[in-house]
């Protein structure tokens, strides 16, 4: 792959193609960056940045990973030294999932956010932002029904990140991106320049199709689960024989996760998957490309309970560095 294959691999869309375009031209010595609340674990949407940003360096990218200390504190979600232990765990298990590490600088939002430059800067952004425009940019990310002020300032503090870390370009899920065209919107009003951002897909809950997969509610998948936990969540997934499940009778869109984690997670860290077969129902399946793992669940060639069982295989392999370094 060239380094535009490689940025925009799976992702579901840049902001803008253009500016992607020049950053592929000359990526050697870019920075890219994506943010974390350390939360102790690593989980399947942490892992899918996390494979994003493998590309990137395989492009020439240096990595910032920025671990937001303030953001978490500013969420509720304990002490800054319960914070910063957590920060810590987090940075040896995304070593162990597979970033070079020569080639990513971990950074505590602490670092720079407590200066008086950023605050001052902080407070611009304040006076040039509406109290319903924050609000917008804050509703993926929000917890519970009632707003503090404090969550009204994050996304402001997440725009400001990316001038003051340095980057060419945000990375973030899907969810970010309202917090990134926040920052398109708001940063020139402080001379500084709208970031280039790229957002990748969200996967839908493991056992229903429906929404997306969650730490905090449904299925999810992480560090902290065992062979037997894996092989569990998977045989228990939702997996029909197609990539375009039928709505629920709600009318509730699904996705096929199963085949999600396949095209997100296993393909860009694998050449090729193998699913092993008893030579009775027609032995191994070797794929080379998704595509051809999709075709085939969907002509019959591959049957959902075996592509589980391969999934779990793969997953494990990518979970297990991870696993044991939690266990160290």
């Amino acid at each position: 792959m060239d380094a535009y294959e490689l940025i925009t691999r799976n992702a579901a869309e840049v902001v803008t193609e253009s500016e992607i375009e020049a950053l592929a031209d000359d990526p050697e010595g870019k920075r890219a960056y994506v943010g974390y609340e350390p939360s102790g674990v690593l989980h399947i949407g942490h892992m899918l940045t996390a494979n994003k940003l493998i590309d990137l360096q395989e492009a020439g990218f240096e990595v910032t990973v920025l671990l937001a200390d303030v953001h978490a504190y500013l969420n509720d979600k304990g002490s800054f030294e319960e914070i910063r232990h957590t920060a810590e765990r987090m940075r040896d298990q995304f070593i162990a999932y597979g970033l070079d590490e020569s080639n990513t600088q971990f950074v505590l939002g602490s670092d720079f956010q407590l200066d008086d430059d950023y605050t001052l800067d902080l407070h611009a952004l304040e006076l040039e932002t509406t109290l319903a425009r924050a609000e917008r940019a804050m509703a993926e990310i929000s917890s519970g029904d009632s707003v503090k002020v404090s969550q009204a300032v994050y996304p402001l503090m997440q725009a400001l990140d990316i001038p003051y870390l340095g980057v060419d370009l945000a990375v973030g899920g899907m969810e970010q991106r309202k917090v990134h065209m926040l920052a398109r919107d708001v940063l020139p009003s402080i001379d500084r320049e709208p970031p280039t951002s790229l957002h990748t897909p969200l996967i839908a809950d493991l056992g229903t199709g429906r929404g997306k997969m969650s730490s905090s509610e449904g299925v999810t998948i992480s560090m902290e689960d065992s062979r037997e936990d894996i092989e569990s969540k998977v045989n228990d997934a939702y997996c029909p024989p197609t990539a375009d499940p039928e709505p629920t009778d709600d009318g509730v869109e699904r996705e096929n996760p199963v085949l999600q984690v396949f095209e997100y997670h296993v393909f860009p860290r694998f050449d090729s998957v193998t699913v092993e077969r008893p030579e009775e129902y027609g032995g191994d399946l070797v794929y080379d490309a998704y595509d051809d793992l999709e075709g085939d669940l969907e002509s019959g060639e591959l049957h959902p309970a075996d592509a589980k069982d391969a999934l779990a295989e793969y997953l494990d392999r990518l979970i297990a560095p991870g696993r044991q370094q939690l266990a160290e």
